[in-house]
């Protein structure tokens, strides 16, 4: 269960970070409410997953999957454009996250 918890934790980093951007500094209202609620389940999500998971690991995999799935949002879907670079980086990031599951 804690897996899944971090999983979806971190698809909320993903969440707050895209709506962090889209506040524009705290100026737009609903931007900023969203970036406030994701912000804390992502928070508690992880912080319920570390109890049982390592926490070198959990957060690794927590930060990854914010890190991956924000830029992939950002290359797709805000026009920061894709490139072979960016793809292989984001690959080694997930390379990296395998590894340590691997050898937790």
């Amino acid at each position: 269960m804690a897996w899944i918890v971090l999983i979806v934790s971190g698809l909320l980093e993903t969440a707050w970070a895209i709506s962090l951007s889209a506040s524009k500094g705290f100026t737009r209202l609903w931007p900023t409410v969203t970036f406030g609620v994701t912000l804390v389940a992502s928070m508690g999500g992880l912080a319920y997953a570390l109890r049982t998971i390592p926490v070198g690991t959990g957060y690794a995999v927590w930060v990854a999957i914010g890190a991956v799935g924000t830029a992939l949002v950002g290359m797709f879907f805000l026009g920061e454009g894709f490139s072979l670079p960016k793809a292989l980086c984001l690959l080694l990031i997930v390379a990296g996250v395998i590894g340590l599951k691997l050898l937790h």
